[in-house]
């Protein structure tokens, strides 16, 4: 569990962006934006293809580039 001890004199709103600086650090915040709405076995299984796709084709381009140069 995440927590933030609010120093002697600092503002609320300061201690809060740190709050959710480190939530967002550790992944929570993208972990409930995924788990809002449920996600079929299939589309988690096409999306994860989607992405080794991408970062695959990204790895080729960068690959090529470096190639030319």
């Amino acid at each position: 569990m995440i927590g933030v001890t609010v120093r002697p004199a600092e503002p609320f709103e300061r201690a809060l962006k740190r709050f959710t600086k480190s939530c967002e650090k550790n992944g929570i915040i993208s972990d409930v934006k995924n788990r809002q709405r449920y996600e079929k076995p299939s589309e988690v299984k096409k999306r994860q293809i989607t992405s080794v796709i991408r970062k695959r084709a990204k790895e080729l381009a960068e690959a090529n580039r470096k190639r030319l140069y």
